[in-house]
């Protein structure tokens, strides 16, 4: 599924033309890729400024580190890190979303200017988060989520990793969907790293045409994660830092913009920018299909 057409438009977003880009502002001291960099408020409004310059479409605000092994700030901290980051890109112009388990942060960031709530919990985390984006009516990224990381608890056994991603991210879908969040509204995640190995990861992005079944629009977040380092290490080889990635990750966003992904999230925007506009042109120059019978 490599036709425009099928990567969906999210209702109460801007509707791109191509794959959009993601671009990530992490205000925590502990993110895995660039924990500390953008922690003071103002260098991550300049941050989020300078995603969008390079070529990002929207832009992902998160307070809390997600890594396995991160403890989880509390509420308040959280918003201190989040909303007035929110209120200056907002105030720039720029399309946010907010990358929060907790309601109370996605309230008071929707009300700053946030337009899309991104959860990687799918709702799981706070029972109030579902109501709240349907109350809102804001569009709401349901991602593959088996709970928490913290102590090693990843949970990432499968016997047929695909078949079970897409049969949790629908079952989640549809209570989201029973929540009250609108259809065209909704899109999902396969959660890339949680809960799963390096051969998980590569396993769901080989068959994104099973997640596109869902009929929703879909985001692909592989930035500088650990399967790419392992990739990029080889048999016996020692993982690149995470920010030694970026080059892997482009090359993702663009297989993930080949098969129809609606946005792919990435902490470094330009080489991701290039390639989803790459691949847009490579689809805008496939010539149509005539029949030649008799021609000679």
């Amino acid at each position: 599924m490599s036709e425009l057409s099928g990567r969906g438009h999210v209702a109460g977003l801007p509707e791109w033309d191509r794959c959009a880009v993601m671009g990530v502002v992490n205000v925590t001291p502990d993110s895995f890729s660039d924990g500390g960099r953008w922690f003071d408020t103002t260098a991550a409004i300049k941050h989020g400024l300078d995603l969008v310059a390079e070529g990002a479409d929207l832009v992902d605000v998160g307070g809390e580190s997600t890594r396995p092994g991160a403890t989880r700030v509390d509420e308040t901290e959280e918003l201190r890190r989040v909303v007035p980051v929110v209120r200056g890109l907002a105030s720039e112009g720029v399309v946010i979303s907010v990358d929060t388990m907790r309601a109370s942060v996605a309230e008071q960031a929707l009300a700053a200017g946030a337009a899309l709530v991104n959860d990687v919990s799918g709702g799981l985390a706070d029972p109030a988060m579902i109501p709240v984006v349907a109350e809102a009516d804001a569009p709401f990224v349901v991602m593959h989520w088996r709970g928490f990381l913290e102590g090693g608890n990843v949970r990432g056994v499968y016997d047929d990793v695909v078949t079970e991603v897409v049969d949790e991210l629908h079952a989640r879908v549809e209570a989201v969907l029973a929540g009250g969040i609108a259809p065209d509204r909704i899109v999902v995640d396969p959660g890339l790293g949680f809960s799963k190995d390096g051969t998980h990861d590569l396993a769901l992005l080989a068959a994104l045409d099973r997640l596109h079944a869902l009929g929703h629009p879909l985001l692909v977040a592989a930035s500088r994660k650990r399967f790419l380092g392992r990739v990029l290490a080889g048999p016996g080889g020692a993982p690149p830092p995470a920010r030694e990635r970026d080059a892997a990750t482009a090359a993702v966003s663009a297989l993930a913009a080949h098969a129809g992904a609606w946005a792919v999230r990435v902490h470094e925007v330009r080489a991701t920018a290039d390639a989803v506009r790459v691949a847009r042109a490579i689809e805008g120059a496939r010539a149509p299909q005539h029949d030649t019978e008799g021609a000679l």
